[in-house]
């Protein structure tokens, strides 16, 4: 497939990038800084041609509100995707949206770290957004509470909107397994219209 990745030089952009070429995709990597420039909001031009998109854009991190940008960057990426033809997207989620009891997000409990909490809102609000959109092909897909560099083991469990953990009460995925996940849901298109969580 001849994929778009926005956000391709992040920590997990990259793996992402990474792990469609080892799979003979063709992709192409935009970021603000990266070989190829451009945003989101470039969408409509950029995006033509391609079979999907992957957004690994992440909420503003310079000490402003970020839920505005946001929001505003997730509308621009749905209508230049709509202006440009494609409707295939898989959107890099958050974990804060995830429920951890009946009607109780994780960015809710007490002990969700303060300094990721605006973070964690915004993508959560991105994700109410998505699901108000019915003509696109939209994975959102959320991470396990920690995800970080890690070993590639092409292992992981898939849920739907409850937080996954393991024996230990651990929930975590490596960057480089949750690639794996994305490009398997690229692949597979096996969850349209909806947000899964992977983690081991």
């Amino acid at each position: 497939m001849k994929i778009l990745v926005f956000g391709a030089t992040g920590m997990i952009g990259q793996r992402i990038v990474s792990e469609l070429i080892e799979r003979g995709h063709d992709v192409t990597g935009v970021s603000r800084r990266g070989p190829v420039k451009g945003d989101v909001h470039d969408a409509a031009t950029i995006a033509k041609g391609y079979d999907a998109v992957v957004s690994a854009i992440a909420p503003p991190r310079d000490g402003t509100e970020p839920e505005p940008p946001f929001l505003a960057a997730n509308r621009a990426l749905i209508d230049g995707l709509r202006a440009a033809g494609v409707s295939r997207v898989v959107i890099v989620g958050g974990a804060g949206s995830l429920q951890v009891a009946p009607g109780v997000d994780l960015v809710d409990t007490p002990g969700f770290p303060e300094i990721y909490k605006k973070e964690a809102r915004s993508a959560r609000a991105a994700l109410g957004l998505y699901r108000e959109v019915t003509d696109l092909d939209w994975t959102y897909i959320s991470p396990a509470a920690v995800i970080e560099p890690g070993e590639r083991t092409g292992v992981y469990r898939i849920g739907r909107d409850d937080l996954l953990s393991d024996a230990d009460g651990r929930s975590f995925i490596s960057a480089e397994d949750y690639a794996v996940a994305v490009t398997d849901e690229l692949e597979e298109n096996a969850h349209p219209r909806t947000r899964i969580t992977v983690a081991y």
